[in-house]
């Protein structure tokens, strides 16, 4: 029964298989607006906060050469960092084969206020290996297309004047083993454009040589307090401490005083539950102390909130939220942008899905296989939205079904390959555990590059035991995890007791991680003419939104039976997928909102 579920979802799209690249010069309303020479100014990092940065998002040299060719000594142009190659809004709009690379080079001078400290380098995002030189110097390498990394590169500078900073990037797409999402040399159906080199915001900072390099949150609501581990950088020994302090707006609720490294509790009284309805956020300001004086200080943000699981009366386990039970319904969010790809066009286009998500009546979204800039977590956690946060699939993935289908059997991966999926997905968990929307973990998607799945979800939950971990989602169980999650289209159902072994379903909350899929193409907003699709594809607007409702009303005797959350499919469309809320280009909501907003509303009623 099982594997039927997703011969359906195979049949619904297999018919496009052979679409054509589009060329398509679909854009969003925030195109028009963008500053090429300073796109995405705001701070790209809300949760690790100082005073002084620079950004170099802008216009960058680029070149496109051979894997194993030299820097350029001519470029081909300029591009809009930081857009990917591919995409229209970085002004090349070109594909890079796997056995290629792309050189960026721009320039930069550091401010004379900065004088006698270090200067960090700091990337949002590269896809996928991203080799730095500063000034002709390596300054490092960093393997993975969706984790934060950065480089001290002081060493490097000249003592005044312009700094040459340059960027070569290899991203073999979906021809690698690398974690890469719907990435495909070859888009169609439900997989998409590549998307190659720096696609998140570049920017510096000064830090003192000894200083704060990240924190590490985690709320206890039950005892009433949070958890802070600061990690330093440079040589701290005797003298060095922390200092904690919380507010709520300007006014001190609690502070604290400990050692750098060590966890440091802050007694948070009577403290504002951060919840969908409520998300309250509290300031959080660490200062770095040598001998009592202050040598760094961040800002950063918390959320006091618990997720968990707990049985109800009748013996189903649910999934509570600050120790209450609350039904999950969100949308399957893939993160595209017609214009962009994985970059939104601006900060306020990026924050916009979250709040159309949030006034059509979801209270959680479902970030599928794509990691998001830090500061659209920001907006969910400022707005009240709850996330579950795929790990991105890569190896075999195109092989929808993976190797041998949903019979509990899994892929084989190369040390290596197992390695990259171990690291990035570590580096992704901790880049984000500080974000209290995040609620969920999902190591695994029907089947997609699916290995080694007991351990890996054992190591997840041990990891961060502060959340739950929903893995594999829509399939391919095995006894482990919170949670057992179906897939169904156009649904809705749930997972059923007599078609899975006891020791996977008892204990477990039942989920239904994607449902819908109801297509509806709009002339004048499609990413290509033809062959559009949805799992059902309907005909007119007031179709659709007796459709809509005729899935919903299905679900509240699925809850009364144990059900704890769904995910309908999705936010927006995505290329030749139209089974999007809104349009590809954001311009239409293609429902009724006030009609959408009731019926998700009577959801968490049951």
């Amino acid at each position: 029964m099982v594997s039927g579920i997703f011969i359906l979802c195979f049949l619904a799209f297999s018919q496009f298989a052979d679409a054509q690249e589009s060329s398509s010069d679909l854009k969003t309303q925030w195109a028009s607006q963008l500053n090429v020479d300073e796109p995405l100014p705001e701070y790209p990092r809300p949760q690790l906060k100082r005073a002084k940065w620079e950004n170099l998002n802008g216009q960058w040299d680029y070149g496109i050469t051979n894997q194993a060719g030299e820097r350029p000594t001519t470029y081909d142009g300029k591009i809009t960092v930081p857009f990917a190659v591919e995409s229209s809004l970085s002004g090349v709009k070109k594909r890079v084969g796997d056995d290629e690379v792309v050189w960026y080079r721009t320039k930069f001078q550091v401010p004379a206020s900065w004088k006698n400290q270090n200067v960090v380098l700091h990337f949002g995002a590269v896809d996928w290996e991203a080799t730095v030189y500063v000034n002709g110097k390596l300054v490092g390498m960093h393997q993975g297309g969706y984790d934060p990394f950065s480089f001290d590169v002081t060493t490097t500078l000249n003592r005044s004047g312009w700094q040459e900073l340059m960027v070569k990037v290899w991203d073999p797409s979906s021809d690698g083993t690398q974690p890469r999402g719907k990435q495909v040399t070859k888009p169609s159906g439900i997989w998409y454009t590549p998307v190659t080199g720096i696609w998140q915001t570049v920017w510096m900072e000064p830090v003192p040589q000894q200083s704060i390099q990240n924190i590490k949150i985690t709320p206890d609501i039950d005892q009433g307090r949070l958890m802070v581990k600061t990690v330093g950088n440079g040589q701290l020994g005797d003298g060095y401490s922390v200092q904690l302090t919380a507010l709520d707006g300007g006014t001190t609720v609690a502070s604290a005083k400990g050692s750098v490294g060590q966890d440091v509790a802050l007694n948070i009284k009577d403290a504002k539950l951060w919840s969908p309805d409520n998300p309250f956020l509290y300031d959080l300001k660490v200062a770095l102390l040598r001998n009592g004086k202050k040598v760094d200080e961040v800002e950063s943000y918390f959320g006091m909130r618990k997720i968990s699981a707990v049985k109800d009366a009748n013996g189903h386990m649910r999934m509570a939220l600050n120790n209450q039970v609350l039904f999950q319904y969100g949308t399957l969010d893939q993160g595209w942008w017609p214009d962009g790809l994985y970059t939104a066009p601006s900060d306020e286009a990026l924050a916009y899905d979250i709040k159309v998500t949030k006034k059509l009546g979801f209270n959680t979204i479902r970030k599928h296989v794509k990691v998001e800039p830090a500061r659209w977590y920001y907006h969910c956690d400022r707005l009240g939205m709850l996330v579950w946060q795929d790990m991105p699939n890569g190896d075999k993935s195109a092989d929808w079904r993976g190797p041998s289908g949903y019979d509990g059997r899994e892929m084989e991966r190369s040390a290596q390959s197992a390695h990259q999926y171990y690291k990035e997905w570590k580096a992704i968990m901790d880049a984000n555990h500080n974000k209290p929307s995040i609620v969920m973990w999902v190591p695994f998607n029907e089947a997609w590059g699916q290995f080694n799945t007991v351990e890996v979800i054992n190591w997840t939950m041990e990891y961060d035991p502060s959340r739950l971990v929903n893995g594999p989602s829509g399939g391919n169980f095995f006894a482990a995890g919170h949670t057992v999650d179906e897939h169904r289209y156009p649904g809705p159902s749930m997972p059923q007791r007599n078609l899975h072994a006891p020791d996977i379903i008892n204990g477990r909350i039942l989920l239904l991680g994607e449902f819908g899929g109801l297509g509806l193409p709009l002339e004048g907003h499609l990413w290509q003419k033809d062959k559009n699709w949805g799992y059902r594809n309907l005909t007119g607007r007031d179709e659709l939104l007796s459709s809509y409702k005729d899935l919903l009303a299905k679900i509240p005797t699925l809850i009364k039976d144990g059900l704890s959350a769904a995910i309908y499919t999705q936010t927006t469309d995505v290329e030749g997928e139209v089974n999007g809320l809104m349009t590809y280009d954001r311009a239409i909501i293609k429902m009724d909102v006030d009609e959408v907003h009731k019926a998700n509303s009577a959801l968490y009623k049951n």
